[in-house]
Formats: C-alpha cells, sequence, structure tokens
C-alpha cells in the first residue's frame, strides 16, 4: 500500500506537474523521499523558500500550468509567504505544500508552532487543513482545481507524518486537474451599450493589461477601427506594444509623458484586462467603459460609465462587427507624435555619455536589448532596474518580462529567474538585478551552479536602494539609511564559480555583456552605475515640485551639497551639454 506521499505525488504528475521548488526539512521528509522514489518529478532544490515561491510563480506565468513550491514546518513554510503573494496577486497557479507540526501537538504552542491557514488567507484562494490520510485526495484535488480555475495561490497543509501513513488509492488520484476553458463575454444587451457609447465617442483611448494576453491581434483591430492610441499599464507591455501602430507607451509611476497625455485628452476611456491602481494617472471627466474577466475589479480604480465582465479576447471578438469605423485621426495623430517625441528623448539618454563615469543605467538596458536572444526571458527587479525595463526592454511577442509587479517585492528578479530558466531550459534567461535586491538573496547564485541554471544577471550596482531614494528627495526629505556597501558582486561569483565580470567603464559594456551571454553557465555582470540619475514620472505634481526643492534646500543644510551637486551633474549638465 502507497503513502500518502506517494499518492500526492501521483495525483501532481497526472495534472502534469514535473517540478517541486523548495528546500527540504524533517516535517517534509517523507514528501521529498517520495519525490526522491518516483524520479518523473524533479526536486528544485533553493536556498531560500522565498526564492522557492518566487520561481514557482514565474515557472506558472510563463508556462500557464500549476507550478509547485514546497516548505517544511513553522519557519520553513512561513518563509514562502512572500513569493506566494506575488504569485497570488499576479494570478498565476501554484500550489504550495506547507509541512506542518505533529497532529496531535497542534494548539500546544509546539516547536516551530504556527497556524499556516491562517498565516496564508490573505494571499490564497485556497487554503485546507490535512488532518488524516483520507481526507488528503480530495482536499489536494479541491487545491489544484481552486488553483488553476482562479489563477491564484493554494495551500495544503499537512502534519509531517501524515506524508508516511498508508493510504489507499482513490479516483482522484487518477483524474487530471486541468484549466477549463470557457467563452465568457457580456450579454448581447451590454455589448451593443459598449458599442454605442465608442461609436458616439470622439477621442478614444484605450488602456490595456496583463489581460490582454493572447488577444493582440484583435487589440490591433479595435484600434485601427477606432483610431484609437492604445497605452498599456507595466504588466500589459509584454502582449500590447509590439507589432502595434497605435502604441504611445506606458502610464504610471514609470510610464511615458506620452500615455499620460493620451489617456488625459481623451473623451472616451476603454479599460481592457487592466487593474491599474493609480488614480491620479486617470481622466478626470472622461466616459469610462472597462473590461475585465473579475467583476469585482469593475470600477474599483476610478469611477466607470460601464463595466461589462468577460475575457478580453471573447468580448472584442463580440464587440468588434458592432462598431463603426472612425475617420478623424486627429487624437490618435496627436498621440503618436507625442509618442514619437517621448520616444526619442528615451533613447538619446540610452547612449555611451562620452566614456563618461559612472555608466548611465539606461544605456545598460538598451544594451541589454539589443544584445539579448529574440525569444529571451527578462526578469526585473523592483525598484530602478524595473523602471529601466519597462522604458528600455523591446518586446516582440517571443519575448517575456516577468517581475512583481502587483505585489512589489525586493529581490525578485533571481528567483523569477531561477523559475524561468528551469521550465524553459533552452531559452536565454536575463535577471535585471538591483544591488540590494540581489544582496537580500544572494545565496541563490548558489542554485544557479547547484542546479546548472545558465542565467544571465545584469548587476545595477549604484550602492544605494536607489528608487527610495527618489522618493525620499520628491517627499523633500533628505536621503537617509539608503546607502549600500557593496562587494565586487563580479568577485563573489567568480568564488562561487560563476562567470563573473565587473564593469566601471562605459566602452567595457558591450564586451562584458556578450561574453557573458556567450558561456554556457550563469554569468553576473557587475555594471557601476550613476546612483543620482532620475527616473521622472510622466506627470510631476506641484507637491513632487515642492518637495524636490525642500530635498535641495534640506540636503545643502545638512551639510552634503555634494550629493546635489551629483544630482545637477547627473541629470542637468548631461542634457544640456547634449
Amino acid at each position: 500500500m502507497a503513502t500518502v506521499a506517494d499518492h500526492i505525488i501521483t495525483t501532481l504528475r497526472a495534472s502534469g506537474v514535473r517540478r517541486v521548488y523548495g528546500l527540504p526539512g524533517d516535517s517534509l521528509n517523507g514528501f521529498t523521499d517520495s519525490l526522491r522514489r518516483s524520479g518523473d518529478i524533479s526536486w528544485e532544490h533553493v536556498r531560500h523558500e522565498e526564492s522557492a515561491a518566487f520561481a514557482a510563480a514565474a515557472d506558472a506565468a510563463l508556462t500557464g500550468e500549476l507550478a509547485v513550491c514546497a516548505g517544511s514546518c513553522g519557519p520553513g513554510n512561513l518563509h514562502l509567504i512572500n513569493g506566494l503573494f506575488d504569485a497570488q496577486r499576479s494570478r498565476v497557479p501554484v500550489l504550495a505544500i506547507a509541512a506542518h507540526i505533529p497532529r496531535a501537538e497542534i494548539g500546544s504552542d509546539y516547536f516551530q508552532e504556527t497556524h499556516p491557514q491562517d498565516l496564508f488567507r490573505e494571499c490564497s484562494v485556497y487554503r485546507e487543513l490535512v488532518s488524516t490520510a483520507a481526507m488528503a485526495p480530495r482536499i489536494l484535488h479541491m487545491a489544484m482545481r481552486a488553483a488553476v480555475e482562479e489563477r491564484g495561490v493554494a495551500v495544503v497543509v499537512l502534519p509531517g507524518e501524515i506524508f508516511l501513513e498508508k493510504a489507499n488509492a482513490t479516483a482522484w488520484q487518477s483524474r487530471p486537474v486541468r484549466a477549463s476553458r470557457s467563452v465568457v463575454r457580456p450579454d448581447d444587451g451590454a455589448l451593443a451599450q459598449a458599442a454605442a457609447l465608442l461609436n458616439q465617442a470622439g477621442a478614444v483611448t484605450i488602456l490595456g493589461g496583463a489581460g490582454v494576453e493572447g488577444a493582440h491581434d484583435q487589440l490591433v483591430q479595435l484600434a485601427a477601427t477606432l483610431k484609437a492610441p492604445v497605452v498599456h499599464a507595466l504588466r500589459g507591455k509584454e502582449f500590447i506594444e509590439y507589432d502595434n501602430p497605435y502604441d504611445v507607451g506606458m502610464t504610471g509611476l514609470l510610464g511615458f509623458a506620452s500615455g499620460y497625455k493620451a489617456i488625459k485628452e481623451a473623451d472616451t476611456l476603454l479599460m481592457l484586462g487592466t487593474d491599474f491602481p493609480y488614480q491620479q494617472f486617470y481622466p478626470e471627466r472622461a466616459t469610462v467603459i472597462q473590461v475585465d474577466i473579475r467583476g469585482r475589479h469593475l470600477g474599483r480604480r476610478t469611477p466607470i460609465d460601464l463595466g461589462l465582465v468577460g475575457s478580453v479576447t471573447d468580448t472584442l471578438a463580440a464587440l468588434q462587427p458592432l462598431l463603426r469605423e472612425k475617420t478623424d485621426t486627429t487624437h490618435l495623430d496627436r498621440s503618436l507624435r507625442h509618442y514619437r517625441r517621448t520616444r526619442k528623448t528615451l533613447d538619446d539618454l540610452a547612449v555611451n555619455d562620452r566614456n563618461r563615469t559612472p555608466i548611465r543605467p539606461e544605456y545598460v538596458a538598451g544594451l541589454v536589448d539589443q544584445l539579448a536572444a529574440d525569444d529571451a526571458v527578462f526578469t526585473a527587479d523592483v525598484g530602478s532596474p524595473v523602471v529601466w525595463a519597462a522604458r528600455y526592454l523591446t518586446m516582440n511577442g517571443r519575448r517575456r518580462l516577468i517581475g512583481s509587479f502587483n505585489h512589489g517585492s525586493m529581490a525578485n528578479a533571481l528567483p523569477h529567474a531561477i523559475g524561468a530558466q528551469t521550465a524553459f531550459p533552452q531559452r536565454q534567461v536575463v535577471a535585471l538585478a538591483g544591488d540590494g535586491g540581489l544582496a537580500m538573496l544572494f545565496g541563490e547564485l548558489l542554485t544557479l551552479v547547484q542546479n546548472k541554471l545558465p542565467v544571465k544577471v545584469v548587476v545595477f550596482n549604484n550602492s544605494s536602494l536607489n528608487f527610495v531614494e527618489l522618493e525620499m528627495k520628491a517627499a523633500g526629505i533628505v536621503t537617509f539609511g539608503t546607502g549600500l556597501q557593496n562587494p565586487d558582486f563580479a568577485a563573489v561569483a567568480q568564488a562561487l564559480g560563476v562567470f563573473g565580470r565587473r564593469v566601471e567603464r562605459p566602452e567595457d559594456l558591450a564586451p562584458a555583456l556578450s561574453d557573458a551571454f556567450a558561456v554556457s553557465g550563469p554569468a553576473v555582470i557587475d555594471v557601476v552605475t550613476a546612483r543620482q540619475e532620475l527616473s521622472i514620472p510622466p506627470a510631476i505634481t506641484a507637491e513632487q515640485a515642492k518637495g524636490f526643492s525642500l530635498y535641495a534646500i534640506k540636503t545643502i543644510l545638512a551639510g552634503r551639497s555634494d550629493e546635489l551637486l551629483d544630482l545637477v551633474t547627473t541629470n542637468v549638465a548631461r542634457r544640456i551639454l547634449d
């Protein structure tokens, strides 16, 4: 008779799971031993459970299939929580197997006791404790179904001894759990109402997000019919901006002035598959139509005139025949002209600034974009690396961009890259890492070595928590507690058996990146970048302008005028000389 752990492995295998990310522990021994004996589901060993959950999130995002991570009791599965929050907020299907203390000790304040069902409540669509061996098959099945249908995190909590208990096979183990396929669109009356609003509208702008995945061609056709510029939120970048003559860039704190302007000047805004959170970037008096697969998301970011529940693909397919093609291109032409100017301004910064040091981060991102493979998977740390990724990485329908874009966690780039490279060993995976983010989960470089993952890590090394400093400056606060004393990351990488190259001069950057991308194993390129480079949002508020002035005054009064001079030299003098 097989153990409960054996039955779990059988169920996972039947549903297409081929990898489990995690870190072993005594309460998890029954599960990991069953994995060892099964031979056809790999144990992807990481150095921190947080990385296991991030890796699973990236795996699920890229494959569209259920990904699995595991942690031992108490601190082990508690470490999963940050990566699970990221998976839940990115809406990708992840199953977390959380081992627990002995069943008889629950509630006794036992060694390493926590209450996982409560801990994971806010970052999951399903969580349940398995108290007996007989409960395990059905609970596992329900958890997996919840994860794939609701595209979220499901947590199964099992006391360690239950993994080792014997159990009879049931029908649950042999039934694969795969996401169902459905056509989801509004009814005919709602579609007619949407068409009427769009047909009578003057200047229409489309704002698209991650929900546009799979609907690229329908989106372009819609924009052509409505003569509408298309703006994307960050998570929509990889699905929207390529092969799109109506694209006018991104909006939001990391976006372009052109995207902000196209939305502000619209009299009708059509939101497609986006839960873009920043209210200040929405139009104040426009008619707003929103399409989302989740009805609860309708109207929660800005007041809307019409909400439509449906997938973007199915909704646009039904809406398109009801629309009349517009002839007035004034709004579109104006938006495209502004985008071309904005894009040129951004591209002019992504250059070797006459071999000046430190190196512009825009130049780093621009070269990575030029040298990376056509089907590369990029991951980007939260903070300044994600700014440069959003502005300088070119999507083409084959490249992918993964990040902690909703949860906003530091240190996501390297563990996301681990999941991406594990799922797609033949594709190039490039992690754009901040120095603070890389240091936070530095041990995962060992995972690259141990698991033979050829991830290329490009470090934006500005010796600071750079985006936090920008936020302080915008608020009029003297920067404090943001400086980082960094090692030579390339030398550390070399000590770990990883190809490493430190780059301090712009003329050395392209050869270093080319060499790194050419090696068969992992690589770390440590690039010393400008600390004071400002990533200004597309709309500067009066409060932000006031904040920068206060920051300048306070910095001088604090006796740190050299910092202010560096800021001016980096962001003003360079532009004047250009």
